[in-house]
């Protein structure tokens, strides 16, 4: 029996099968969510047969995992922690952006499981990480409340779209949240 290609005219190649499959997640993730978005649509969007995305991933848990690993893991283990405030907030607010893991985050947040888990560990992460720039001895609350700020303006802007905040222009909203978050997370002297 011989496997058929993924989709005609392509040719085999598992890297770029796997890519698209992260790809096509990420952005019905970010759109419907963790439990809307089904298996069967991912493949589709993908271009790519169901069964290659269990051979790659295992399951629609791991695949959500890898998405929110690829941008949010890629993020802080590349950014150095005075700059992983700003860096998140701009990649957020950037147009046309790539990287939709925040809103992936939110719109999945009523998920059970392996996908509540991940999510509760990846903001861990960055509130670890974001409690090292104080000092101050509520250092974890401090970091909790920059990176409930940084989704509140994800929701507000990405899924609510309400307005000023939707249509700010992304300089001013990063000035603005900026010197609150350097005030909040400041060390003493």
């Amino acid at each position: 029996m011989t496997e058929q290609p993924e989709q005609a005219g392509r040719k085999r190649d598992a890297a770029a099968t796997r890519l698209a499959l992260l790809d096509a997640a990420e952005k019905l993730f970010a759109e419907r969510g963790f439990d809307r978005t089904t298996v069967r649509d991912i493949a589709k969007l993908a271009g790519a047969n169901q069964s290659l995305l269990f051979r790659y991933f295992g399951s629609k848990e791991a695949l959500f995992e890898a998405v929110i690993a690829r941008s949010g893991r890629e993020q802080l283990a590349t950014t150095p922690p005075e700059r992983l405030f700003s860096t998140s907030l701009r990649s957020m607010l950037e147009p046309g952006r790539q990287n939709r893991a925040l809103e992936t985050y939110l719109r999945s947040s009523g998920s059970d499981g392996v996908a509540a888990a991940i999510r509760q560990e990846v903001g861990r992460e960055y509130a670890e990480v974001l409690a090292t720039l104080t000092d101050a001895p509520d250092a974890e609350l401090r970091a909790d409340l920059a990176l409930a700020w940084l989704m509140g303006i994800a929701l507000v802007r990405e899924v609510t779209g309400k307005e000023p905040l939707a249509g700010a222009d992304p300089e001013h909203i990063c000035r603005l949240a900026l010197t609150g978050i350097k005030t909040l997370l400041e060390r003493s002297e």
